[in-house]
Protein backbone atom coordinates (compact mmCIF):
# COMPACT_ATOMS: atom_id res chain seq x y z
CA UNK A 1 0.00 0.00 0.00
CA UNK A 2 2.92 2.66 1.12
CA UNK A 3 4.13 1.59 -2.27
CA UNK A 4 1.12 2.65 -4.31
CA UNK A 5 0.70 5.53 -2.17
CA UNK A 6 4.66 6.68 -3.18
CA UNK A 7 3.82 5.56 -6.99
CA UNK A 8 0.69 7.96 -6.68
CA UNK A 9 2.34 10.80 -5.08
CA UNK A 10 5.10 11.16 -7.37
CA UNK A 11 3.39 10.80 -10.61
CA UNK A 12 0.95 13.42 -9.48
CA UNK A 13 4.38 15.64 -8.88
CA UNK A 14 5.52 14.98 -11.94
CA UNK A 15 2.31 16.15 -13.83
CA UNK A 16 2.21 19.23 -11.88
CA UNK A 17 6.26 19.45 -13.34
CA UNK A 18 5.11 19.24 -16.96
CA UNK A 19 1.92 21.54 -16.61
CA UNK A 20 3.92 24.23 -14.70
CA UNK A 21 7.12 23.85 -16.91
CA UNK A 22 4.88 24.12 -20.16
CA UNK A 23 2.78 27.29 -18.51
CA UNK A 24 6.61 29.00 -17.91
CA UNK A 25 7.58 28.28 -21.83
CA UNK A 26 4.72 29.63 -23.63
CA UNK A 27 4.74 32.86 -21.93
CA UNK A 28 8.24 32.77 -22.45
CA UNK A 29 7.80 33.09 -25.99
CA UNK A 30 7.57 36.47 -27.55
CA UNK A 31 4.57 38.23 -27.90
CA UNK A 32 1.11 37.42 -26.83
CA UNK A 33 -2.47 36.94 -27.97
CA UNK A 34 -3.63 40.27 -27.90
CA UNK A 35 -0.47 41.12 -30.51
CA UNK A 36 -2.46 39.16 -32.98
CA UNK A 37 -6.08 40.06 -32.17
CA UNK A 38 -5.72 43.81 -32.23
CA UNK A 39 -6.16 45.40 -35.12
CA UNK A 40 -3.64 47.59 -37.30
CA UNK A 41 -5.62 51.35 -36.08
CA UNK A 42 -6.11 50.28 -32.89
CA UNK A 43 -4.75 52.75 -29.93
CA UNK A 44 -2.18 52.16 -27.03
CA UNK A 45 -5.57 52.05 -25.08
CA UNK A 46 -7.11 49.44 -27.04
CA UNK A 47 -4.37 46.67 -26.30
CA UNK A 48 -4.33 47.43 -22.50
CA UNK A 49 -8.18 47.09 -22.13
CA UNK A 50 -8.12 43.76 -24.51
CA UNK A 51 -5.35 42.55 -22.61
CA UNK A 52 -7.27 43.48 -19.58
CA UNK A 53 -9.85 41.59 -20.94
CA UNK A 54 -7.73 38.36 -21.20
CA UNK A 55 -6.38 38.37 -18.27
CA UNK A 56 -2.79 39.62 -19.60
CA UNK A 57 -2.40 42.47 -17.45
CA UNK A 58 -1.69 40.63 -14.50
CA UNK A 59 1.93 38.93 -13.12
CA UNK A 60 2.97 35.54 -15.24
CA UNK A 61 2.23 34.28 -11.42
CA UNK A 62 -0.99 35.37 -11.03
CA UNK A 63 -1.99 34.11 -14.05
CA UNK A 64 -0.71 31.03 -13.15
CA UNK A 65 -2.59 31.19 -9.72
CA UNK A 66 -5.92 32.15 -11.44
CA UNK A 67 -5.46 29.16 -14.22
CA UNK A 68 -4.80 26.77 -11.43
CA UNK A 69 -8.03 27.89 -9.00
CA UNK A 70 -9.58 27.60 -12.78
CA UNK A 71 -8.54 23.70 -13.30
CA UNK A 72 -9.17 22.73 -9.86
CA UNK A 73 -12.75 24.18 -10.01
CA UNK A 74 -12.77 22.00 -13.63
CA UNK A 75 -13.11 25.23 -15.73
CA UNK A 76 -10.37 25.13 -18.36
CA UNK A 77 -10.93 28.72 -19.54
CA UNK A 78 -12.40 30.06 -22.47
CA UNK A 79 -10.24 30.37 -26.25
CA UNK A 80 -8.63 33.72 -26.47
CA UNK A 81 -9.28 33.37 -30.54
CA UNK A 82 -12.21 31.53 -30.74
CA UNK A 83 -14.25 32.77 -27.17
CA UNK A 84 -15.47 29.26 -26.63
CA UNK A 85 -15.00 26.92 -23.74
CA UNK A 86 -11.61 25.17 -24.10
CA UNK A 87 -13.32 22.08 -22.49
CA UNK A 88 -15.62 22.40 -25.49
CA UNK A 89 -13.32 22.82 -28.48
CA UNK A 90 -11.00 20.17 -27.17
CA UNK A 91 -13.85 17.59 -25.96
CA UNK A 92 -15.04 18.14 -30.00
CA UNK A 93 -10.84 17.26 -30.97
CA UNK A 94 -10.40 14.67 -29.12
CA UNK A 95 -12.34 11.68 -30.43
CA UNK A 96 -10.05 12.32 -33.81
CA UNK A 97 -7.23 12.29 -32.00
CA UNK A 98 -8.18 8.97 -30.19
CA UNK A 99 -9.22 7.34 -33.12
CA UNK A 100 -5.79 8.00 -34.78
CA UNK A 101 -3.55 7.74 -32.27
CA UNK A 102 -5.25 4.08 -31.00
CA UNK A 103 -5.36 2.73 -34.29
CA UNK A 104 -2.07 3.65 -34.91
CA UNK A 105 -0.83 2.57 -31.76
CA UNK A 106 -2.39 -0.64 -32.24
CA UNK A 107 -0.90 -1.28 -35.53
CA UNK A 108 2.30 -0.36 -34.22
CA UNK A 109 2.74 -3.14 -32.12
CA UNK A 110 1.04 -5.78 -33.88
CA UNK A 111 3.10 -5.30 -37.12
CA UNK A 112 6.36 -4.06 -34.66
CA UNK A 113 6.13 -6.87 -33.12
CA UNK A 114 5.38 -9.62 -35.49
CA UNK A 115 7.97 -8.71 -37.57
CA UNK A 116 10.52 -8.07 -35.10
CA UNK A 117 9.99 -11.80 -33.94
CA UNK A 118 10.39 -13.05 -37.29
CA UNK A 119 13.77 -11.86 -37.91
CA UNK A 120 15.00 -12.54 -34.52
CA UNK A 121 14.31 -16.25 -35.16
CA UNK A 122 16.45 -15.86 -38.41
CA UNK A 123 18.82 -13.90 -37.09
CA UNK A 124 21.70 -13.22 -39.97
CA UNK A 125 19.69 -14.79 -42.64
CA UNK A 126 19.36 -12.56 -46.24
CA UNK A 127 15.55 -11.68 -44.85
CA UNK A 128 17.11 -10.43 -41.34
CA UNK A 129 18.70 -7.82 -43.37
CA UNK A 130 17.09 -7.15 -45.89
CA UNK A 131 14.40 -6.38 -43.49
CA UNK A 132 16.53 -4.78 -41.00
CA UNK A 133 17.84 -2.44 -43.78
CA UNK A 134 14.02 -1.37 -44.27
CA UNK A 135 13.27 -0.87 -41.13
CA UNK A 136 15.80 1.41 -40.05
CA UNK A 137 15.17 3.72 -42.75
CA UNK A 138 11.62 3.61 -42.52
CA UNK A 139 12.41 4.44 -38.79
CA UNK A 140 15.49 7.33 -39.61
CA UNK A 141 12.53 8.87 -41.82
CA UNK A 142 11.27 12.13 -40.73
CA UNK A 143 7.69 11.82 -40.20
CA UNK A 144 6.82 14.84 -42.50
CA UNK A 145 8.73 13.79 -45.30
CA UNK A 146 7.20 9.73 -45.15
CA UNK A 147 3.41 11.79 -45.13
CA UNK A 148 4.23 13.82 -48.06
CA UNK A 149 5.53 10.60 -49.98
CA UNK A 150 2.56 8.22 -49.41
CA UNK A 151 0.62 11.48 -50.46
CA UNK A 152 2.64 11.60 -53.89
CA UNK A 153 2.36 8.76 -54.15
CA UNK A 154 -1.42 7.43 -53.21
CA UNK A 155 -3.14 10.82 -54.81
CA UNK A 156 -1.01 12.26 -58.00
CA UNK A 157 0.72 8.82 -58.53
CA UNK A 158 -2.19 6.84 -58.71
CA UNK A 159 -3.75 8.40 -60.81
CA UNK A 160 -0.77 8.54 -63.35
CA UNK A 161 0.05 4.81 -62.72
CA UNK A 162 -3.20 3.48 -63.52
CA UNK A 163 -3.64 2.60 -59.63
CA UNK A 164 -6.80 1.11 -59.18
CA UNK A 165 -9.91 3.24 -57.75
CA UNK A 166 -9.35 1.44 -54.37
CA UNK A 167 -5.71 2.48 -53.73
CA UNK A 168 -6.51 6.09 -54.62
CA UNK A 169 -6.60 7.50 -51.38
CA UNK A 170 -7.97 11.23 -49.92
CA UNK A 171 -5.43 12.51 -48.45
CA UNK A 172 -6.41 15.01 -46.32
CA UNK A 173 -9.34 15.53 -43.68
CA UNK A 174 -11.33 13.29 -41.86
CA UNK A 175 -14.44 12.66 -44.54
CA UNK A 176 -15.49 13.36 -47.81
CA UNK A 177 -17.11 17.38 -47.04
CA UNK A 178 -19.54 16.49 -49.82
CA UNK A 179 -20.46 13.10 -49.44
CA UNK A 180 -23.86 12.59 -47.04
CA UNK A 181 -22.79 9.03 -46.55
CA UNK A 182 -24.24 7.41 -43.37
CA UNK A 183 -23.60 3.73 -41.87
CA UNK A 184 -21.51 1.70 -43.44
CA UNK A 185 -20.34 4.38 -46.31
CA UNK A 186 -19.64 6.88 -43.98
CA UNK A 187 -17.38 4.65 -41.80
CA UNK A 188 -15.76 3.06 -45.43
CA UNK A 189 -14.87 6.67 -46.38
CA UNK A 190 -13.55 7.61 -42.92
CA UNK A 191 -11.80 4.68 -42.65
CA UNK A 192 -10.10 5.63 -46.42
CA UNK A 193 -9.20 8.94 -45.15
CA UNK A 194 -7.37 7.31 -42.36
CA UNK A 195 -5.24 5.04 -44.09
CA UNK A 196 -2.11 7.23 -45.10
CA UNK A 197 -1.88 9.46 -41.26
CA UNK A 198 -2.42 5.92 -40.14
CA UNK A 199 -0.13 4.46 -42.09
CA UNK A 200 2.42 7.25 -41.34
CA UNK A 201 2.63 6.92 -37.72
CA UNK A 202 2.25 2.80 -37.56
CA UNK A 203 5.10 2.70 -40.16
CA UNK A 204 7.43 4.45 -38.04
CA UNK A 205 6.42 3.12 -35.01
CA UNK A 206 5.96 -1.01 -36.07
CA UNK A 207 10.03 0.05 -37.49
CA UNK A 208 11.18 0.99 -33.78
CA UNK A 209 9.18 -2.27 -32.41
CA UNK A 210 10.76 -4.37 -35.25
CA UNK A 211 14.36 -3.86 -34.25
CA UNK A 212 14.04 -3.93 -30.53
CA UNK A 213 11.75 -7.23 -30.87
CA UNK A 214 14.46 -8.22 -33.01
CA UNK A 215 17.48 -7.80 -30.36
CA UNK A 216 14.90 -9.39 -27.49
CA UNK A 217 14.02 -12.34 -29.21
CA UNK A 218 17.90 -13.06 -30.04
CA UNK A 219 18.84 -13.11 -26.80
CA UNK A 220 16.52 -14.85 -25.72
CA UNK A 221 16.93 -17.81 -28.09
CA UNK A 222 20.11 -18.31 -27.24
CA UNK A 223 19.61 -18.99 -23.59
CA UNK A 224 19.20 -22.43 -22.03
CA UNK A 225 15.48 -22.89 -21.79
CA UNK A 226 14.91 -22.21 -25.25
CA UNK A 227 17.71 -24.77 -26.68
CA UNK A 228 16.31 -27.10 -24.09
CA UNK A 229 13.05 -27.21 -25.87
CA UNK A 230 14.83 -26.84 -29.64
CA UNK A 231 17.15 -30.12 -28.88
CA UNK A 232 13.80 -31.98 -27.44
CA UNK A 233 12.06 -31.90 -30.97
CA UNK A 234 9.69 -28.85 -30.10
CA UNK A 235 8.68 -26.96 -33.61
CA UNK A 236 10.48 -23.72 -34.12
CA UNK A 237 6.99 -21.84 -33.92
CA UNK A 238 5.89 -23.59 -30.78
CA UNK A 239 9.05 -22.66 -28.98
CA UNK A 240 8.81 -18.47 -30.45
CA UNK A 241 4.94 -18.65 -28.91
CA UNK A 242 5.19 -20.82 -25.46
CA UNK A 243 8.93 -19.85 -24.90
CA UNK A 244 10.48 -16.90 -26.34
CA UNK A 245 7.50 -14.58 -27.23
CA UNK A 246 6.06 -15.24 -23.53
CA UNK A 247 9.21 -13.92 -21.48
CA UNK A 248 9.92 -10.91 -24.48
CA UNK A 249 6.27 -9.59 -22.98
CA UNK A 250 7.85 -7.38 -20.17
CA UNK A 251 10.40 -5.05 -21.72
CA UNK A 252 7.79 -4.93 -25.25
CA UNK A 253 4.74 -3.56 -22.13
CA UNK A 254 7.73 -1.00 -21.06
CA UNK A 255 8.41 0.16 -24.25
CA UNK A 256 4.92 0.30 -25.25
CA UNK A 257 4.73 3.43 -22.40
CA UNK A 258 7.75 4.88 -23.11
CA UNK A 259 6.44 4.52 -27.46
CA UNK A 260 3.41 6.84 -26.26
CA UNK A 261 5.41 10.34 -25.77
CA UNK A 262 6.56 9.91 -29.18
CA UNK A 263 3.33 9.16 -31.17
CA UNK A 264 1.47 11.89 -29.08
CA UNK A 265 5.16 14.05 -30.78
CA UNK A 266 4.32 12.32 -34.28
CA UNK A 267 0.13 13.13 -33.86
CA UNK A 268 0.67 16.40 -33.87
CA UNK A 269 2.24 17.06 -36.62
CA UNK A 270 0.61 13.81 -38.86
CA UNK A 271 -2.82 16.10 -37.65
CA UNK A 272 -1.17 19.30 -38.71
CA UNK A 273 -0.18 18.01 -42.60
CA UNK A 274 -3.50 16.01 -42.90
CA UNK A 275 -5.54 18.84 -41.91
CA UNK A 276 -6.89 16.18 -39.62
CA UNK A 277 -9.35 18.03 -36.65
CA UNK A 278 -7.49 16.38 -33.54
CA UNK A 279 -6.09 17.67 -30.67
CA UNK A 280 -2.66 17.97 -32.33
CA UNK A 281 -3.98 20.56 -35.00
CA UNK A 282 -5.65 22.70 -32.39
CA UNK A 283 -3.18 22.52 -30.10
CA UNK A 284 -0.30 23.81 -33.18
CA UNK A 285 -2.85 26.44 -34.24
CA UNK A 286 -3.25 27.87 -30.94
CA UNK A 287 0.45 27.68 -29.92
CA UNK A 288 1.19 29.82 -33.16
CA UNK A 289 -1.98 32.32 -31.96
CA UNK A 290 -0.15 32.49 -28.60
CA UNK A 291 -4.16 31.09 -27.56
CA UNK A 292 -2.89 29.63 -24.05
CA UNK A 293 -6.11 28.48 -22.17
CA UNK A 294 -6.13 25.61 -25.64
CA UNK A 295 -2.27 25.08 -24.98
CA UNK A 296 -2.44 24.42 -21.32
CA UNK A 297 -5.21 22.53 -21.82
CA UNK A 298 -4.15 19.95 -24.12
CA UNK A 299 -1.15 19.99 -22.08
CA UNK A 300 -3.14 18.51 -19.07
CA UNK A 301 -4.75 15.75 -21.27
CA UNK A 302 -1.21 14.97 -23.33
CA UNK A 303 0.60 14.54 -19.42
CA UNK A 304 -2.26 12.71 -18.31
CA UNK A 305 -2.26 10.17 -21.23
CA UNK A 306 1.29 9.82 -21.14
CA UNK A 307 1.66 9.73 -16.91
CA UNK A 308 -1.38 7.15 -16.87
CA UNK A 309 0.29 5.00 -19.72
CA UNK A 310 4.02 4.71 -17.40
CA UNK A 311 1.51 3.83 -14.05
CA UNK A 312 -0.54 1.14 -16.08
CA UNK A 313 2.66 -0.08 -17.57
CA UNK A 314 4.25 -0.78 -13.69
CA UNK A 315 0.95 -2.35 -12.98
CA UNK A 316 1.24 -4.79 -15.62
CA UNK A 317 4.27 -5.57 -15.10
CA UNK A 318 4.00 -8.05 -12.46
CA UNK A 319 0.77 -9.58 -14.09
CA UNK A 320 3.12 -10.77 -17.37
CA UNK A 321 6.09 -11.04 -14.79
CA UNK A 322 5.65 -13.38 -11.85
CA UNK A 323 9.89 -12.42 -10.64
CA UNK A 324 8.64 -9.27 -10.34
CA UNK A 325 5.60 -10.08 -8.00
CA UNK A 326 7.98 -9.78 -4.90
Amino acid sequence: MHAVIRRVGLALLLYALVVTLVFVLVRAAPGDAADFLIPPNATAADAAQLRAQLGLDASPLVQYARWIAGVLRGDLGASFVERRSVTSLLMDALPFSLWLGATSLALTFIIGVAVGAWQGSRRRGAGDTAVTIVTTAIYAAPSFWLALGLVAVFTAGAARWGFPAVLRLPAFGFRDPSAEARGLAGFVDIVRHSIIPVSVLALIGAAGIARYTRTIVADLAGQEFVRCAVAKGVSRGRVLRRHVLRNAWPPLIVLAALALPGLVAGSVFVESIFAWPGMGRTMLRAIAARDYPIVMGATLIYAAAVIAANAAADALLPVVDPRRRS
